[in-house]
């Protein structure tokens, strides 16, 4: 495991201050939306029970996750489906664009034009994805190696320390039953989310070079139609 790469820790920062102003409530009622598909019950869809754990941690309004959840019942509705986009940035940098969109005629072109405006360029299907893997991640208030071993016997692959917080990595399809594990246990969880991590990160140290990628990834992620971005590089003072 490379290891949480610094972007994925800028965009928690970003996410927060979005947030704040309710930018990212469409984001995450389409990732409601496409998740119910799979069931409307939370108790016995995770991945919805996810989809929702967070948007309340956005403060997004009991009414609008109603409205999304039944957003799977209503034939007049235009249906989601779920992309990925694949792509290079500045210095080489690989990018994964995810997005929930009911027209991909416009969200390709939406998606190709910021990577071209911004020094990138969007790659063929399988050309960049298979410099990640699917993971689940967990963000928990928790260290130390009681804590550790307290996630590994719950079944996580890995846990890293972050300052004062733990980064806990599952396999995609063990991430619900570490992270209840974890919660029973009483540890307080900031976040529990699939995410594709970068098998390798890239160093970048040139403040120019540094300065492009953050523009394009910000480009990319203020997309409607993105519902989150991914990248292997790293920031290196």
């Amino acid at each position: 495991m490379a290891g949480h790469n610094k972007w994925s820790k800028i965009k928690r920062g970003k996410a927060v201050e979005d947030a704040k102003r309710g930018a990212v409530f469409t984001k995450i009622g389409n990732q409601i939306a496409i998740a119910a598909r799979a069931g409307t019950d939370p108790s016995t869809n995770s991945a919805l029970a996810m989809a929702i754990e967070k948007a309340k941690a956005a403060n997004m309004p009991g009414s609008n996750i109603d409205k999304a959840i039944a957003r799977v019942a209503d034939k007049s509705a235009a249906q989601l489906q779920e992309v990925l986009y694949e792509g290079y940035g500045p210095g080489g940098t690989a990018i994964l664009v995810e997005c929930a969109t009911d027209n991909t005629n416009r969200t390709y072109p939406e998606v190709r034009n910021a990577f071209n405006k911004h020094g990138g360029s969007i790659a063929d299907k399988g050309s960049v994805a298979f410099q990640f893997t699917r993971k689940g991640v967990i963000i928990a208030k928790a260290n130390g190696d009681e804590f550790m071993l307290m996630a590994l016997d719950a079944g996580a692959e890995d846990v890293q320390e972050d300052g004062g917080e733990s980064i806990v990595y599952t396999a995609q399809k063990d991430l619900a039953k570490v992270r209840d594990s974890l919660r029973e246990s009483g540890i307080e969880l900031e976040q529990a989310e699939l995410s594709y991590e970068p098998n390798n990160v890239i160093e970048i140290t040139d403040d120019v070079t540094i300065g492009k990628i953050e523009r394009l990834m910000d480009a990319l992620d203020d997309l409607d139609d993105v519902s989150n971005t991914y990248t292997n590089f790293e920031i290196k003072a």
